[in-house]
C-alpha cells in the first residue's frame, strides 16, 4: 500500500481510470471490470464530472453515475474515489458557486456523503485562485471533501495555491495528476516533481500508457482501420525512437513473465513522488496486466536503461 501525499489515504500503487465508464465500456462492462479490479486487490478509482461528455449522447457524468451505482450494489470497504471538476459542459471552470454546485452534484451522482479526493481538473485563469482555494478549503471544511488536489497546472501555479492555502488556512492539496509517461516525461520531470517533492505531494500520472501505446499494441504511425478512438493518439509515438523503448519493455518484461503495460506501469511507480499511475480498462481481460503493474519491482538496472531509452520524448521536437 502506498501514501497519496500527506494525506490519510493508502492505496494499491494503481488507480483505475474511470474515463472509458459510458463511453468504450458500457455500464454491464463497467461493473464487471471494477469488480475485477477489486477482487485483485485494487481499491483506487478515478473518475471525473465531464466523463464522458464527449460521446454522442452524453451530457458528462456518466462515468461518475456507472461509479456510483456500482458502490451502491456492491458496498466495497476501503475504495478511494477520486473526482473531478471544471469541465463538465454545466459546471465549467473553478468560480466558487459553480465548485460547491458541481462538487453537490457529483457526490448525488457517485452517492457518497463525501468525495475522498477532489480535483481541480483545469486551471482556471479566469477566476482569483484565492477564490478556487477558498471554495476547495470550504468543501473540505464542510465534510464534502476529504482531501483536495490539482490536475495540469504549472509548477508556478501549484506554488501559488499553497502559499495562499498557507496564508489563509485552507485545506492544502495533497495530490497533483500530470500527463506523465515514459514517452512523455520532459516537463513533469523537470518542473511538477521537484514541487511535488518539496511540499509534500503525491504524484498520479494520467496518460500512463500513453493512449495505449505502451502497451505494445501500436507499432505503426498508420491508424487506418482501426476501430479504437484512441489509436490516434497513441500511434503518433510509433517512431523508431518510441519504438525502441517499446522493445526494451518487452526485454525487460519477459524477464519477469511480465507485459509490456505492466512494466510500464512498474517503471512510472519507480519514479520520484509518484504514487499511483491511473490506466483504464476497456474490459475485464485488461485488469489483469494492470494490476501486475501495481506489484512487478524493477531493479535499478532496468529502471535506468528505461530511462535512457525513453530520453527521447516528442514534447522536445
Amino acid at each position: 500500500m502506498t501514501r497519496i501525499g500527506t494525506s490519510d489515504l493508502d492505496v494499491l500503487p494503481l488507480s483505475l481510470g474511470g474515463n472509458v465508464f459510458g463511453w468504450t465500456a458500457d455500464r454491464d462492462t463497467s461493473f464487471a471490470v471494477l469488480d475485477a479490479f477489486v477482487d485483485g486487490g485494487g481499491d483506487f478509482i478515478d473518475t471525473a464530472d465531464s466523463y464522458s461528455s464527449w460521446a454522442p449522447g452524453n451530457e458528462g457524468g456518466e462515468s461518475e453515475t456507472i461509479v456510483g451505482e456500482w458502490l451502491a450494489s456492491r458496498r466495497p470497504a476501503g475504495v478511494v474515489v477520486a473526482t473531478k471538476v471544471s469541465q463538465h459542459p454545466k459546471f465549467r471552470g473553478l468560480a466558487a458557486s459553480n465548485v460547491r454546485k458541481a462538487a453537490e452534484a457529483s457526490l448525488a451522482r457517485l452517492g457518497v456523503d463525501e468525495i475522498d479526493l477532489y480535483y481541480a481538473h483545469f486551471d482556471d485563469e479566469t477566476v482569483p485562485l484565492e477564490e478556487t482555494v477558498a471554495a476547495f478549503g470550504q468543501l473540505v471544511e464542510d465534510g464534502l471533501v476529504r482531501h483536495i488536489a490539482v490536475s495540469n497546472y504549472s509548477a508556478d501555479r501549484i506554488r501559488e495555491w499553497i502559499e495562499i492555502a498557507r496564508r489563509t488556512g485552507a485545506a492544502l492539496p495533497v495530490a497533483v495528476q500530470p500527463h506523465y509517461n515514459l514517452v512523455h516525461r520532459n516537463e513533469v520531470e523537470d518542473t511538477i516533481i521537484p514541487v511535488a517533492e518539496e511540499f509534500g505531494l503525491g504524484l498520479v500520472p494520467y496518460y500512463s500508457l500513453a493512449s495505449g501505446f505502451l502497451t505494445g499494441k501500436y507499432r505503426s504511425t498508420d491508424v487506418e482501420g482501426q476501430s479504437s478512438p484512441r489509436a490516434h493518439g497513441a500511434a503518433k509515438y510509433a517512431t523508431p525512437a518510441g519504438l525502441r523503448v517499446i522493445d526494451a519493455l518487452q526485454e525487460i518484461g519477459d524477464v519477469h513473465d511480465a507485459s509490456i503495460a505492466a512494466t510500464s506501469l512498474a517503471w512510472l511507480r519507480a519514479q520520484p513522488t509518484v504514487v499511483a499511475p491511473i490506466a483504464s480498462a476497456r474490459n475485464v481481460d485488461q485488469v489483469p496486466d494492470l494490476l501486475a503493474g501495481a506489484r512487478l519491482e524493477l531493479s535499478d538496472d532496468e529502471v535506468h536503461r528505461l530511462n535512457q531509452v525513453s530520453e527521447w520524448t516528442p514534447a522536445r521536437t
